[in-house]
């Protein structure tokens, strides 16, 4: 299928797949669940913030098993090595030295509670998100695309945790922020999972439609306002310049960099193409906005004394 506009709408008709299989076992986070997709098809990273108890572990399986991808979760600790997630060499009953992988060689890993493990072993991942291959004992090992990191951080609880650099942070194309369910949305929860019966997940993409979605994103043109929409936007995040407005000025200490601007024009070309356009406009850059400039956006001292939070100043902005 080497047409784009067959490719749309073969997209358009699998996301509505998607979302039918998904809410077999995930009941509302449709937003949260679109935008983790977003992020797949642009070749992105996302972080996932909130409280434990919100079936971020169980979306993420279930999603894996929607697009027939491998899967695999790592719990952060802080005993947790860089091998723990690389893989080691070992030696075989030949006494020859052999290569075991760790759990970061799947298509989707879920880096849960990525906070609680030293720098160290943080970074091991952050440079496999990075460069898409890990290097153990001088050999280089390429992961298998589509290859997607979804690590959560709990955000109420912070006594012995690491918390990642803003560099690190910056390698995560989209941070989101779960909320509790509704009323009526945990009383469906509450009936699905004291039952006896499990929905069972029929795969709706393969790998290659998925790879073939990824290259579609890349592909698709973008007009000229619409990358100087997004580079404005992200300028006007930085305190320093002339073009940041006065909320920016007041309570922000730094803005975003360059990468998100590319983030805002990769996720609007995702977006447009989950609601079936051929290119993305200005709307779609605004609907990605925030989790691209959520966690790019450092607060100064005054923004936290008067309880402003980083999605109230994204949303002055826009």
């Amino acid at each position: 299928m080497n047409n784009p506009v067959e490719l749309i709408q073969h997209l358009h008709a699998k996301t509505d797949a998607l979302k039918a299989e998904m809410a077999k076992r995930i009941v509302g986070q449709d937003e949260i669940i679109r935008q983790i997709f977003t992020a797949i098809l642009s070749r992105g990273h996302t972080l996932l913030v909130g409280v434990p108890g919100l079936a971020k572990t169980l979306m993420i399986k279930t999603l894996a098993d929607a697009l027939d991808l491998s899967f695999s979760r790592i719990q952060f600790t802080p005993d947790l090595m860089p091998s723990d997630i690389l893989g080691s060499e070992i030696l075989d009953q030949n006494r020859q030295f052999k290569f075991v992988k760790g759990p970061v060689f799947a298509h989707i890993v879920l880096a849960d509670e990525i906070n609680r493990t030293p720098p160290k072993t943080q970074s091991a991942l952050l440079e496999a998100m990075q460069e898409k291959r890990v290097t153990v004992a001088g050999r280089d090992f390429r992961l298998e695309e589509p290859f997607f990191v979804l690590a959560t951080q709990n955000p109420i609880e912070q006594e012995g945790t690491y918390p990642l650099p803003e560099a690190q942070l910056d390698r995560f194309m989209f941070s989101l922020y779960v909320d509790y369910p509704g009323f009526d949305e945990e009383v469906e929860i509450v009936n699905r999972t004291t039952g006896h019966a499990e929905a069972e997940v029929k795969p709706v993409m393969t790998r290659d439609e998925i790879l073939a979605f990824q290259q579609l994103v890349r592909q698709i043109p973008v007009a000229p306002n619409v990358v100087e929409y997004a580079v404005r936007l992200a300028r006007k995040t930085r305190p320093g310049r002339d073009e940041a407005p006065d909320i920016i000025r007041q309570y922000v200490r730094y803005g975003a960099g360059p990468r998100a601007s590319q983030y805002l024009v990769l996720g609007a070309k995702a977006h447009a193409l989950l609601d079936g356009k051929a290119s993305p406009d200005i709307e779609d850059i605004r609907a990605v906005a925030e989790p691209v400039l959520r966690h790019r956006i450092l607060r100064n001292y005054k923004a936290e004394a008067e309880g402003l939070d980083e999605r109230e100043i994204i949303r002055q902005l826009l």
